[in-house]
């Protein structure tokens, strides 16, 4: 399923500036500049997954391209959307059997910060300089590397592309295009490093086999006090951007039947289900003056998840169940997405949202600990291992321009991104 479309997103929506459009694209001079979208479909054991990455400013000139990429976009006009079949070798480098291999376990780092021994765990992403001395390489490396498994005294490390060996789909679709005013220094960008360098892949198993975020103190919090001392003052306050929480909203109605009964969890003064349409929508929320502000809820519960995952409802309920920016904070996942899939009628979808941002004293340890493509393979986790679920899939958005009337648009480029997970009730 194809989640943009040609009104999803432009950048006079973004606040972004451009000048007058050309078509069709040339690299006949170096102001040549524009604004593309690429998405990244691909398949793994467990879920189908989408990869949305918002390129803007492209250089035509400087930049470098995939052949096949190259190919697609120049000579089209604005507008023009394309989708190739990328094998695997192609947009990202092909498997090495060599870049697998097996390491005495004291050769890892554990030592990597201030009073804290970080321990390798099967299926996990680290830094290559936690491994410095492998196969050459040095400590200052940040390029993640994969720990296969944990053997005893030995460890299988996989240093290959996390998308390395599978067939993928990419879709382009060119949003925008100009002609700089003046060009002052820059640099060039590899295009392909864009599409699928900087963490797609690492929300999938290590060869469908179950990752380890479990072992240790993994929903440990800075902050383990009563939750309900915590969120005893209102936060009417949004906790993402506007065109961030715009694409929730769009993200929602395309997933969520409507006119159903929709359960929003771990809700607060606004739902973003604007574009769902449901007929009822039942919020369960920590605050009561919280959920008092928000105009979409029909019923509202104060409960506190972390002291009881129990959902007060019957049996196949719901005809939907949605979560924003909330998940990061459970400390018995398991148990409540256990709760939502009994609530669920089948065939219902469970969708849950989440972003870079949260409450450092709240947040469970491991969501702190983990590349934030990796969370998505945290929640995938907790939807395999609550049952119940099936057809499940991730997406994220990544590279919108930050509105500029935004607070911070004079710190932060970029909006903030969005990432998904969501599954349906077997």
């Amino acid at each position: 399923m194809d989640l943009i479309t040609d009104e999803f997103l432009s950048l006079a929506e973004a606040g972004g500036q451009t000048d007058q459009p050309r078509s069709p694209l040339e690299r006949t001079s170096s102001r040549a500049l524009a604004c593309i979208e690429f998405t990244l479909h691909w398949q793994s054991e467990q879920a189908r997954h989408s990869d949305l990455y918002v390129a803007s400013p492209v250089n035509l000139w400087r930049d470098f391209f995939p052949p096949e990429v190259e190919a697609a976009v120049l000579d089209q006009p604005v507008g023009h959307s394309v989708r190739l079949h990328c094998p695997p070798g192609s947009l990202v480098p092909a498997y090495l059997a060599s870049d697998c291999l097996d390491i005495p376990d004291t050769r890892f780092n554990r030592q990597r910060q201030p009073q804290r021994v970080i321990e390798p765990r099967a299926g996990r992403f680290y830094p290559r300089g936690f491994i410095a001395g492998v196969k050459g390489i040095y400590s200052e490396d940040m390029t993640p590397f994969r720990v296969g498994r944990v053997q005893g005294d030995s460890l299988t490390v996989d240093l290959n592309h996390p998308l390395a060996g599978r067939e993928l789909s990419l879709g382009i679709r060119i949003l925008e295009a100009w002609q700089a005013g003046v060009e002052t220094g820059g640099r060039a960008s590899d295009i392909a490093e864009l599409i699928a360098g900087k963490g797609p892949g690492m929300q999938a198993r290590w060869r469908g086999e179950p990752t380890d975020f479990f072992t240790g103190t993994p929903f440990a919090r800075g902050d383990s006090s009563n939750d309900a001392a915590f969120y005893a003052k209102p936060r009417l306050v949004d906790h993402l951007d506007r065109l961030a929480l715009k694409q929730v909203e769009k993200l929602y109605g395309r997933l969520l039947p409507r006119g159903g009964r929709v359960l929003d969890l771990m809700t607060s003064w606004k739902s973003h289900l604007s574009e769902a349409a449901p007929a009822q929508v039942v919020g369960l929320g920590m605050n009561a003056e919280e959920l008092a502000a928000n105009p979409v809820l029909g019923e509202r519960l104060v409960q506190d998840l972390n002291q009881q995952p129990k959902l007060p409802f019957a049996e196949a309920e719901f005809d939907a169940a949605v979560c924003t920016v909330s998940v990061e904070y459970l400390t018995r996942p398991l148990e409540v997405f256990q709760e939502v899939a009994r609530v669920l009628k089948p065939g219902a979808p469970f969708v849950l949202t989440f972003s870079n941002r949260y409450f450092p004293p709240k947040v469970i340890r491991v969501w702190e600990d983990c590349h934030p493509f990796e969370r998505m393979g945290l929640v995938l986790e907790y939807f395999q291992r609550a049952g119940g679920f099936t057809d499940l899939a991730t997406f994220s958005l990544v590279g919108l321009p930050r509105p500029a009337d935004d607070k911070y648009a004079d710190r932060m480029a970029y909006s903030d991104p969005v990432y998904a997970v969501w599954g349906t009730k077997a």
